[in-house]
Formats: C-alpha cells, sequence, structure tokens
C-alpha cells in the first residue's frame, strides 16, 4: 500500500472513509459491517456510521468477530447514530475492521478475524486504526485491505 494524503483531525478520518464508500459502489441496502471492541470502538463505529448517514446503506456492528451477537446502527434524533438491540442478518459488501481488535489483551485473535473475513469472499476491506496499531500487531500483512486510515492522537495534552 502506498500512502494518498496525510490530514489531520477527525475530518481526516472521517471524510476519506466517507469518499471511499461513495466511490465503492454501493447499491441501496448493501451492508458496511464494522467489527470492534465493544465500548471502546463502538463510538468510533458510531462516529464513523454518523459519517456516512445519508448513503443509501445499512450499517450493522459485529462485537469482535461474533456474527452472532450483529447489531444495526441506526440513527437516533438529535443524538446521532446507535448501535440498537436488534439482531440483523450479516452480509458485507464492506467490512471495517477497527484497530481495537489487533490490541494486546483483546480476547480475540488475527485468525479468528481472518477466518470470519473468509466467510466473505470478494468484499471489500478497510481498516481503521490509532497510533499504526495494525503495523504494530502484524495486520497489515495479513489482511487485504484496500483502505486504511492510520490516525494519530499525538500529543494528548491534559490540563488542571
Amino acid at each position: 500500500m502506498e500512502l494518498i494524503e496525510e490530514l489531520s483531525g477527525v475530518p481526516g478520518m472521517l471524510r476519506p472513509f466517507k469518499a471511499y464508500l461513495r466511490e465503492a459502489g454501493l447499491a441501496p441496502g448493501d451492508q458496511v459491517v464494522y467489527y470492534g471492541c465493544p465500548g471502546t470502538c463502538t463510538p468510533f463505529i458510531e462516529l464513523l456510521g454518523f459519517a456516512v448517514r445519508d448513503l443509501p446503506v445499512e450499517q450493522v456492528y459485529v462485537p469482535y468477530a461474533d456474527e452472532a451477537e450483529s447489531r444495526v446502527i441506526r440513527p437516533v434524533g438529535g443524538v446521532g447514530m446507535q448501535v440498537a438491540s436488534d439482531a440483523v442478518r450479516v452480509d458485507p459488501k464492506v467490512i471495517v475492521l477497527m484497530g481495537g481488535l489487533a490490541m494486546p489483551g483483546v480476547p480475540v485473535t488475527k485468525e479468528a478475524v481472518q477466518s470470519v473475513v473468509g466467510t466473505h469472499p470478494g468484499t471489500k476491506v478497510v481498516g481503521i486504526c490509532f497510533m499504526h496499531m495494525f503495523e504494530k500487531a502484524g495486520w497489515i500483512d495479513a489482511f487485504d485491505f484496500d483502505l486504511i486510515i492510520d490516525a494519530v492522537l499525538d500529543p494528548v495534552r491534559v490540563w488542571g
């Protein structure tokens, strides 16, 4: 993979994601399925979902790699996008792997994620991480990513 552009801030994450999905040739009702860690990845998934809320796609959240626990992501008026309690079938046209899955101590292995991704041949795969997590965990060559968005939070300033 080669560096396409270097951006900054939250828009630097969201705009290329939305542009990628716009150009992906998705039909109304096609699924964008996010795989991530409960709690830590969920707010970022909802943020990404909000950025693409005007696209005619169905958005689905899968905790870790457990598709039996999949949930729909819906708009909630005055709030944004939220993971709902409704279970949904999983038939992705785009898989979004969140970098939290690659962090040490997470109860899912790279091989388990590879296995789930492998059940959806021909699906586009997007990786979204922070602080080079996919690179650090050896996931860059383990998946056939079509796009990786790697955001850096540096510095983080705390004032008191």
